[in-house]
């Protein structure tokens, strides 16, 4: 199962504070027991929202919204893309990942869908076969 684990920002990542050295050596510590383990399939650092946008659907309707947003707790700081058998064990990991605050904050684990939890039909074939068209990009 993969899960994505999302970073939420904080108030020092929204004002663009970049991490300390020693915070940095601590995730990569982490992320390096991740791949060693052979679960971390990606992950990265956002820039702060204020450097972003937001398309608004309506309808036919699209609306661009440059950042910075409000909400903070609600955005996105980072994120890694997990491989293993359970929430349980995705949540048994991210329990070891450094704070990756200088503050109280929070990270969130969602699970991926997959192609095989929606029905079959000519939808689910076309992108199985644009993922195989990226997996053949990648070599």
């Amino acid at each position: 199962m993969r899960f994505m684990v999302i970073v939420k920002a904080s108030k020092d990542s929204e004002a663009g504070k970049m991490p300390s050295e020693e915070m940095l050596g601590a995730m990569a510590k982490f992320n390096e027991e991740m791949v060693k383990a052979g679960i971390m399939l990606d992950g990265n650092g956002l820039q702060p929202s204020s450097k972003g946008a937001r398309i608004r659907f309506s309808g036919k309707n699209r609306t661009v919204i440059d950042g910075p947003f409000a909400e903070t707790k609600e955005l996105v700081a980072g994120y890694w893309i997990i491989q293993v058998k359970s929430k349980e064990e995705a949540i048994e990991w991210m329990k070891r990942c450094p704070n990756p605050h200088e503050e109280d904050g929070y990270i969130e684990i969602r699970q991926v869908f997959e192609m095989e939890d929606f029905a079959p039909g000519p939808a689910v074939d076309h992108h199985l076969a644009i993922k195989a068209e990226l997996e053949k990009q990648k070599k």
